[in-house]
């Protein structure tokens, strides 16, 4: 690596730029020596001017000195030409030697201006890209807040949805409580119905029965009746035929009274059956009013068949 400039370096530089006929200036010591920062050449530029007064005053003390003889003059000369070929060439190795380290820092300077320079690209093709990247997650932002809103809003609607369907399953279940109790209260009265038709075919059959076994027994006694009487036959066989066309009028009186009781039996039995489908309409009512609501309850009503 190039060692940095030093304030002699500088000093020197200003020195010549003088002899030159030119002001030093910071431009001009850095052209002249070929490096160095400009920060670094001004600190040491201003203390060559600080010491510049007494290197004047020194230099005018030495002119006052009265003149050498001339051998001495002359020996003199001999020495300085001595000391500033030493110095001059002492000068060209320093400064062969500060081309080169110039050189070789040019080099490197550009090497790390290369270097710098493809880290600068990497850095702005990092920077695009996460421009680019920020850009797209802006986007995604912003969708997914509108997708968020729209998602509120729908579920504000299914939650007064819900609301709306538990209200209405609130109604259904009263209502089917109540239609469950006219159920209950329409099975009552329908059994107590029923037994008191039962009652009324057994009395009616036992009347009829009554009827019968009187005709059956009015019928022997005239049987026998008959078998006393065989003088009056045809009185006998008159009576004989009313009797038993009494009996039969009665026996199919009573047969008709018979089976109307049986019809009405009948007909209750149908409206027993249209009570008893009752139960399946309520199911199919809580089943539409439990797939609205979402979390409805099914009710179970059990029914039972009885046949005569």
């Amino acid at each position: 690596m190039a060692r940095g400039i030093t304030e002699q370096d500088v000093h020197v530089a200003a020195d010549e730029l003088v002899m030159a006929g030119e002001r030093p200036t910071v431009e001009r010591i850095r052209a002249h020596l070929g490096t160095g920062s400009p920060n670094t050449v001004t600190r040491h530029l201003e203390t060559w001017w600080q010491g510049l007064g007494g290197r004047l005053n020194q230099r005018a003390e030495e002119l006052a000195f009265p003149e050498a003889p001339e051998a001495v003059s002359t020996l003199a000369g001999q020495w300085w030409k001595l000391a500033c070929d030493h110095a001059r060439a002492q000068a060209e190795d320093s400064l062969n030697s500060e081309r080169a380290a110039l050189a070789e820092e040019r080099d490197q300077f550009t090497r790390d201006r290369q270097v710098m320079l493809a880290h600068a690209r990497e850095i702005e093709t990092q920077i695009e890209s996460a421009r680019t990247s920020e850009q797209t997650a802006v986007a995604r932002s912003a969708e997914l807040q509108r997708l968020v809103a729209h998602l509120e809003v729908q579920i504000r609607d299914l939650v007064d949805q819900r609301d709306a369907a538990a209200a209405r399953g609130a109604e259904a279940n009263q209502a089917i409580h109540a239609l469950a109790e006219r159920l209950q209260q329409s099975e009552r009265d329908a059994q107590a119905e029923r037994a008191s038709l039962s009652a009324h075919i057994q009395a009616t059959e036992n009347r009829a029965g009554l009827e019968i076994d009187r005709a059956r027994q009015e019928v022997r006694e005239l049987r026998t009746r008959l078998t006393t009487l065989t003088k009056s036959q045809v009185e006998v066989e008159r009576t004989l035929r009313e009797a038993a066309e009494a009996a039969n009028a009665a026996a199919v009186e009573a047969r008709q009274q018979l089976l109307a009781e049986r019809a009405r039996a009948d007909a209750l039995d149908q409206q027993l059956s249209k009570l008893r489908d009752l139960p399946a309409a309520l199911r199919a009512v809580m089943q539409r009013t439990s797939r609205q609501s979402g979390a409805g309850s099914q009710a179970k009503v059990g029914t039972r068949r009885r046949r005569d």
